[in-house]
Protein backbone atom coordinates (compact mmCIF):
# COMPACT_ATOMS: atom_id res chain seq x y z
CA UNK A 1 0.00 0.00 0.00
CA UNK A 2 1.37 3.19 -1.03
CA UNK A 3 1.64 6.75 0.65
CA UNK A 4 -1.14 8.83 0.16
CA UNK A 5 -0.55 12.11 -1.15
CA UNK A 6 -3.70 14.55 -0.46
CA UNK A 7 -4.91 17.95 -2.43
CA UNK A 8 -7.53 19.49 0.29
CA UNK A 9 -9.73 21.45 -2.42
CA UNK A 10 -12.17 23.58 -0.24
CA UNK A 11 -13.67 27.50 -0.63
CA UNK A 12 -13.43 27.63 3.11
CA UNK A 13 -9.63 28.44 4.33
CA UNK A 14 -11.02 27.45 7.94
CA UNK A 15 -12.17 23.54 6.55
CA UNK A 16 -9.30 23.89 4.19
CA UNK A 17 -6.78 23.86 7.38
CA UNK A 18 -8.82 21.64 9.87
CA UNK A 19 -9.24 18.67 6.95
CA UNK A 20 -5.27 19.17 6.44
CA UNK A 21 -4.11 19.19 10.00
CA UNK A 22 -6.07 16.14 10.53
CA UNK A 23 -5.08 14.14 7.56
CA UNK A 24 -1.38 15.33 8.45
CA UNK A 25 -1.45 13.01 11.73
CA UNK A 26 -2.93 10.07 9.91
CA UNK A 27 -0.51 7.25 8.97
CA UNK A 28 0.95 7.56 5.81
CA UNK A 29 -0.89 10.57 4.75
CA UNK A 30 0.73 13.63 3.63
CA UNK A 31 -1.16 16.50 2.13
CA UNK A 32 1.08 17.82 -0.70
CA UNK A 33 -1.25 20.94 -0.64
CA UNK A 34 -4.44 22.98 -0.59
CA UNK A 35 -6.71 25.20 -3.14
CA UNK A 36 -10.17 27.34 -2.72
CA UNK A 37 -11.61 26.48 -6.21
CA UNK A 38 -11.55 24.05 -8.93
CA UNK A 39 -9.39 26.29 -11.33
CA UNK A 40 -7.02 26.38 -8.33
CA UNK A 41 -7.08 23.00 -7.91
CA UNK A 42 -6.69 22.23 -11.83
CA UNK A 43 -3.14 24.37 -11.22
CA UNK A 44 -2.21 22.14 -8.11
CA UNK A 45 -2.94 18.57 -9.67
CA UNK A 46 -0.50 19.70 -12.43
CA UNK A 47 2.17 20.71 -10.22
CA UNK A 48 1.95 18.71 -7.57
CA UNK A 49 0.98 15.39 -8.92
CA UNK A 50 -1.30 13.87 -5.82
CA UNK A 51 -2.73 10.69 -5.94
CA UNK A 52 -6.03 11.24 -3.77
CA UNK A 53 -8.13 14.64 -3.74
CA UNK A 54 -10.96 15.59 -0.96
CA UNK A 55 -13.22 17.89 -2.88
CA UNK A 56 -15.77 19.99 -1.16
CA UNK A 57 -19.54 19.37 -2.75
CA UNK A 58 -20.52 23.22 -2.42
CA UNK A 59 -18.22 25.82 -4.32
CA UNK A 60 -18.69 28.36 -5.96
CA UNK A 61 -18.05 29.05 -9.45
CA UNK A 62 -17.52 25.29 -10.81
CA UNK A 63 -19.59 23.41 -7.99
CA UNK A 64 -17.54 20.36 -6.65
CA UNK A 65 -19.69 17.62 -8.26
CA UNK A 66 -18.82 19.63 -11.86
CA UNK A 67 -15.54 19.26 -11.21
CA UNK A 68 -15.42 16.21 -10.11
CA UNK A 69 -16.81 15.05 -13.59
CA UNK A 70 -14.21 16.73 -15.01
CA UNK A 71 -11.59 14.73 -13.25
CA UNK A 72 -13.31 11.48 -14.04
CA UNK A 73 -13.59 12.16 -18.21
CA UNK A 74 -9.90 14.35 -18.52
CA UNK A 75 -7.65 12.74 -16.23
CA UNK A 76 -9.48 10.33 -13.50
CA UNK A 77 -8.09 10.38 -9.84
CA UNK A 78 -9.70 9.10 -6.09
CA UNK A 79 -12.22 11.53 -5.21
CA UNK A 80 -13.27 11.56 -1.40
CA UNK A 81 -15.68 14.05 -1.58
CA UNK A 82 -16.62 16.25 1.86
CA UNK A 83 -20.50 17.32 2.05
CA UNK A 84 -23.13 18.23 4.62
CA UNK A 85 -25.04 15.35 4.24
CA UNK A 86 -28.82 17.10 4.94
CA UNK A 87 -31.69 15.68 3.12
CA UNK A 88 -31.22 17.54 -0.04
CA UNK A 89 -27.35 16.49 0.06
CA UNK A 90 -27.97 12.99 -0.18
CA UNK A 91 -29.12 13.33 -3.65
CA UNK A 92 -26.01 15.26 -4.90
CA UNK A 93 -23.52 12.29 -3.02
CA UNK A 94 -25.30 9.78 -4.69
CA UNK A 95 -24.33 11.94 -8.47
CA UNK A 96 -20.87 12.01 -6.90
CA UNK A 97 -20.67 7.96 -6.38
CA UNK A 98 -22.72 7.62 -10.22
CA UNK A 99 -19.56 10.24 -11.72
CA UNK A 100 -16.99 8.05 -9.95
CA UNK A 101 -16.16 9.66 -6.63
CA UNK A 102 -14.65 6.35 -4.22
CA UNK A 103 -16.42 8.34 -1.32
CA UNK A 104 -18.30 10.87 0.67
CA UNK A 105 -17.55 11.98 3.77
CA UNK A 106 -20.31 13.77 5.70
CA UNK A 107 -19.21 17.61 7.29
CA UNK A 108 -20.82 17.93 10.82
CA UNK A 109 -23.12 21.35 10.15
CA UNK A 110 -22.68 22.01 13.83
CA UNK A 111 -19.36 21.37 15.99
CA UNK A 112 -16.85 22.48 17.90
CA UNK A 113 -13.03 21.41 16.27
CA UNK A 114 -12.90 18.73 19.38
CA UNK A 115 -16.05 17.20 17.89
CA UNK A 116 -14.81 17.68 14.42
CA UNK A 117 -11.81 16.21 14.95
CA UNK A 118 -13.85 12.88 16.41
CA UNK A 119 -16.06 12.72 13.87
CA UNK A 120 -13.25 12.60 11.03
CA UNK A 121 -10.97 10.58 12.61
CA UNK A 122 -11.59 7.82 10.17
CA UNK A 123 -11.26 10.18 7.16
CA UNK A 124 -7.12 9.09 7.14
CA UNK A 125 -8.16 5.47 6.41
CA UNK A 126 -10.66 6.58 4.09
CA UNK A 127 -8.33 8.77 2.15
CA UNK A 128 -5.43 5.76 2.09
CA UNK A 129 -7.43 3.63 1.15
CA UNK A 130 -8.88 5.47 -1.66
CA UNK A 131 -5.27 6.67 -2.54
CA UNK A 132 -5.25 2.96 -3.59
CA UNK A 133 -8.06 2.19 -5.36
CA UNK A 134 -8.47 1.30 -8.83
CA UNK A 135 -10.40 4.45 -9.81
CA UNK A 136 -7.66 4.98 -13.02
CA UNK A 137 -9.35 1.49 -14.39
CA UNK A 138 -13.15 2.10 -13.72
CA UNK A 139 -15.83 1.97 -16.22
CA UNK A 140 -18.39 4.55 -15.55
CA UNK A 141 -21.81 2.68 -15.23
CA UNK A 142 -24.14 2.77 -18.02
CA UNK A 143 -27.67 3.20 -16.40
CA UNK A 144 -29.12 0.48 -14.74
CA UNK A 145 -32.51 -1.28 -15.66
CA UNK A 146 -33.60 -3.98 -13.38
CA UNK A 147 -33.84 -7.11 -15.09
CA UNK A 148 -36.56 -8.79 -16.92
CA UNK A 149 -34.70 -12.68 -16.84
CA UNK A 150 -36.60 -15.62 -16.39
CA UNK A 151 -35.90 -16.95 -12.69
CA UNK A 152 -37.34 -19.88 -10.60
CA UNK A 153 -36.35 -20.40 -6.90
CA UNK A 154 -35.00 -22.76 -5.31
CA UNK A 155 -35.18 -21.73 -1.26
CA UNK A 156 -31.45 -20.16 -1.21
CA UNK A 157 -31.22 -17.05 0.45
CA UNK A 158 -28.74 -14.36 -0.85
CA UNK A 159 -26.31 -12.73 1.47
CA UNK A 160 -24.27 -9.32 0.55
CA UNK A 161 -21.71 -7.59 2.13
CA UNK A 162 -20.00 -4.27 0.58
CA UNK A 163 -18.14 -0.81 2.24
CA UNK A 164 -16.06 1.33 0.37
CA UNK A 165 -17.27 1.74 -3.11
CA UNK A 166 -20.18 -0.52 -2.16
CA UNK A 167 -23.25 1.48 -3.35
CA UNK A 168 -22.63 1.62 -6.69
CA UNK A 169 -21.20 -2.06 -6.95
CA UNK A 170 -24.58 -2.86 -5.37
CA UNK A 171 -26.79 -0.55 -8.16
CA UNK A 172 -24.22 -2.29 -10.64
CA UNK A 173 -25.30 -6.36 -9.07
CA UNK A 174 -28.81 -5.39 -7.87
CA UNK A 175 -30.05 -4.12 -11.36
CA UNK A 176 -29.69 -8.03 -12.33
CA UNK A 177 -31.79 -9.28 -10.00
CA UNK A 178 -35.92 -10.14 -10.99
CA UNK A 179 -39.24 -8.94 -9.55
CA UNK A 180 -39.47 -12.30 -8.16
CA UNK A 181 -35.37 -12.19 -6.96
CA UNK A 182 -34.26 -14.35 -3.57
CA UNK A 183 -34.81 -13.30 -0.38
CA UNK A 184 -31.35 -11.29 -0.08
CA UNK A 185 -29.47 -9.49 2.79
CA UNK A 186 -26.86 -7.02 2.24
CA UNK A 187 -24.47 -5.51 4.34
CA UNK A 188 -23.77 -1.87 3.72
CA UNK A 189 -21.11 0.45 5.66
CA UNK A 190 -22.53 3.70 4.96
CA UNK A 191 -23.54 7.53 6.16
CA UNK A 192 -27.35 6.03 7.41
CA UNK A 193 -28.58 9.28 5.61
CA UNK A 194 -26.99 8.41 2.31
CA UNK A 195 -28.33 4.59 2.51
CA UNK A 196 -31.73 6.06 3.02
CA UNK A 197 -31.78 7.70 0.19
CA UNK A 198 -30.02 5.07 -2.05
CA UNK A 199 -32.76 2.25 -0.50
CA UNK A 200 -35.30 4.93 -2.17
CA UNK A 201 -33.79 4.96 -5.51
CA UNK A 202 -33.13 1.15 -5.80
CA UNK A 203 -36.65 1.11 -4.74
CA UNK A 204 -37.67 2.89 -7.41
CA UNK A 205 -35.04 1.66 -10.02
CA UNK A 206 -35.90 -2.09 -9.20
CA UNK A 207 -38.66 -4.51 -9.88
CA UNK A 208 -38.20 -6.37 -6.48
CA UNK A 209 -38.73 -4.60 -3.47
CA UNK A 210 -35.95 -2.82 -1.46
CA UNK A 211 -35.71 -2.15 2.24
CA UNK A 212 -34.01 -1.34 5.18
CA UNK A 213 -33.73 -4.22 7.45
CA UNK A 214 -36.02 -4.04 10.51
CA UNK A 215 -36.08 -6.35 13.43
CA UNK A 216 -38.52 -9.16 13.09
CA UNK A 217 -38.91 -8.92 9.13
CA UNK A 218 -39.82 -11.99 7.90
CA UNK A 219 -37.59 -12.80 4.82
CA UNK A 220 -40.05 -13.27 1.78
CA UNK A 221 -39.06 -13.29 -2.05
CA UNK A 222 -38.93 -10.37 -4.18
CA UNK A 223 -37.30 -8.73 -1.77
CA UNK A 224 -34.17 -7.17 -0.63
CA UNK A 225 -32.81 -6.01 2.73
CA UNK A 226 -30.84 -3.30 3.34
CA UNK A 227 -28.60 -3.60 6.83
CA UNK A 228 -27.19 -0.42 7.76
CA UNK A 229 -27.85 0.89 10.72
CA UNK A 230 -24.39 2.16 12.67
CA UNK A 231 -26.17 0.84 16.03
CA UNK A 232 -27.15 -2.80 15.63
CA UNK A 233 -26.11 -5.67 14.15
CA UNK A 234 -28.25 -8.32 12.21
CA UNK A 235 -28.50 -11.46 11.99
CA UNK A 236 -30.69 -14.29 10.71
CA UNK A 237 -32.67 -16.81 12.50
CA UNK A 238 -33.95 -19.67 11.12
CA UNK A 239 -37.22 -20.91 10.41
CA UNK A 240 -39.38 -21.12 7.78
CA UNK A 241 -39.22 -18.65 6.02
CA UNK A 242 -36.31 -17.18 8.94
CA UNK A 243 -36.76 -13.90 9.66
CA UNK A 244 -34.12 -10.82 10.55
CA UNK A 245 -33.09 -10.27 14.38
CA UNK A 246 -31.20 -6.52 15.30
CA UNK A 247 -29.19 -6.78 18.11
CA UNK A 248 -27.47 -3.34 19.66
CA UNK A 249 -23.99 -5.51 20.47
CA UNK A 250 -20.46 -3.59 20.56
CA UNK A 251 -18.95 -3.31 17.29
CA UNK A 252 -17.13 -6.71 15.72
CA UNK A 253 -13.69 -5.86 14.39
CA UNK A 254 -14.81 -2.33 14.12
CA UNK A 255 -17.72 -2.72 12.20
CA UNK A 256 -21.62 -2.71 13.12
CA UNK A 257 -23.79 -3.84 11.41
CA UNK A 258 -20.69 -6.69 10.91
CA UNK A 259 -20.94 -9.07 7.59
CA UNK A 260 -18.73 -11.79 9.93
CA UNK A 261 -22.09 -11.42 12.14
CA UNK A 262 -24.95 -11.51 9.39
CA UNK A 263 -22.99 -14.77 7.32
CA UNK A 264 -21.63 -16.65 10.57
CA UNK A 265 -25.64 -16.74 11.51
CA UNK A 266 -26.83 -18.04 8.55
CA UNK A 267 -23.99 -20.71 8.58
CA UNK A 268 -24.93 -21.69 12.18
CA UNK A 269 -28.62 -22.25 11.09
CA UNK A 270 -27.81 -24.03 8.26
CA UNK A 271 -30.12 -21.90 6.12
CA UNK A 272 -29.53 -22.80 2.40
CA UNK A 273 -27.75 -19.57 1.16
CA UNK A 274 -25.20 -18.38 -0.83
CA UNK A 275 -22.77 -15.25 0.09
CA UNK A 276 -20.68 -12.47 -1.61
CA UNK A 277 -17.72 -10.06 -0.57
CA UNK A 278 -17.93 -6.80 -2.74
CA UNK A 279 -15.79 -4.02 -3.08
CA UNK A 280 -15.12 -2.39 0.24
CA UNK A 281 -12.25 -1.29 3.37
CA UNK A 282 -11.00 -3.73 6.30
CA UNK A 283 -11.69 -7.56 6.76
CA UNK A 284 -15.03 -7.21 7.84
CA UNK A 285 -16.95 -10.63 6.04
CA UNK A 286 -14.30 -12.69 5.58
CA UNK A 287 -14.02 -14.83 8.55
CA UNK A 288 -17.86 -15.17 8.12
CA UNK A 289 -17.70 -16.34 4.51
CA UNK A 290 -15.20 -18.51 5.48
CA UNK A 291 -17.90 -19.96 7.74
CA UNK A 292 -20.38 -20.29 4.89
CA UNK A 293 -18.20 -22.29 2.72
CA UNK A 294 -17.36 -24.24 5.16
CA UNK A 295 -21.16 -24.81 5.75
CA UNK A 296 -21.54 -25.96 2.39
CA UNK A 297 -22.89 -22.89 0.64
CA UNK A 298 -21.54 -21.51 -2.12
CA UNK A 299 -19.34 -18.11 -1.95
CA UNK A 300 -18.54 -15.21 -4.47
CA UNK A 301 -16.08 -12.55 -3.55
CA UNK A 302 -15.57 -9.43 -6.79
CA UNK A 303 -12.60 -9.52 -8.40
CA UNK A 304 -10.29 -7.60 -6.96
CA UNK A 305 -9.87 -5.83 -10.68
CA UNK A 306 -13.22 -4.38 -10.65
CA UNK A 307 -13.38 -3.96 -6.93
CA UNK A 308 -12.91 -0.26 -6.26
CA UNK A 309 -11.04 -0.82 -3.05
CA UNK A 310 -9.85 -3.90 -3.14
CA UNK A 311 -9.01 -4.64 0.71
CA UNK A 312 -12.21 -6.60 1.68
CA UNK A 313 -11.97 -8.91 -1.54
CA UNK A 314 -8.39 -9.27 -0.52
CA UNK A 315 -8.99 -10.16 3.05
CA UNK A 316 -11.71 -13.14 1.58
CA UNK A 317 -9.36 -14.11 -1.18
CA UNK A 318 -6.49 -14.88 1.60
CA UNK A 319 -8.58 -17.43 3.73
CA UNK A 320 -9.99 -18.96 0.76
CA UNK A 321 -13.27 -18.13 1.87
CA UNK A 322 -14.58 -17.84 -1.42
CA UNK A 323 -15.77 -20.73 -3.96
CA UNK A 324 -14.73 -18.08 -6.98
CA UNK A 325 -13.87 -14.51 -7.77
CA UNK A 326 -15.77 -13.04 -10.24
CA UNK A 327 -15.87 -9.46 -11.95
CA UNK A 328 -18.52 -7.06 -10.77
CA UNK A 329 -21.16 -7.24 -14.00
CA UNK A 330 -21.44 -11.32 -13.89
CA UNK A 331 -21.80 -11.17 -9.54
CA UNK A 332 -25.70 -10.77 -10.21
CA UNK A 333 -26.34 -13.73 -12.01
CA UNK A 334 -23.75 -16.27 -10.82
CA UNK A 335 -25.60 -15.48 -7.30
CA UNK A 336 -28.87 -15.51 -8.88
CA UNK A 337 -27.94 -18.95 -10.61
CA UNK A 338 -26.76 -20.26 -7.12
CA UNK A 339 -30.56 -19.49 -6.10
CA UNK A 340 -32.16 -20.77 -8.98
CA UNK A 341 -33.54 -24.22 -9.54
CA UNK A 342 -32.32 -24.37 -12.85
Amino acid sequence: MHEARVLVVDDSAAMRALFSDILDQAKNVRVVGTAVNAADAREQIAELKPNVITLDVEMPGMSGIEFLEEIMETAPLPVVMLSSLTQAGTETSLKAFELGAVECFPKPLKATPEQFSKSVGKLGKIVLAAANSNVRDRKVRAEQKSSDVAFEWNGHVAAISASMGGIDALTTMLAQFPANCPPTIVCLQAEPMLVDTFIKRLDDMLKCHVRPAKEGATLIQGAIYIAADPEHHVVVEPGHPPKLRLMARDPVDGARPSANLLFGSIARGAIPAVGAVLTGMGSDGARGLKLLRDAGCETFVQDRKTALVSEAPEAVIALDAASKEVPLDALGAAVLGRCSMS
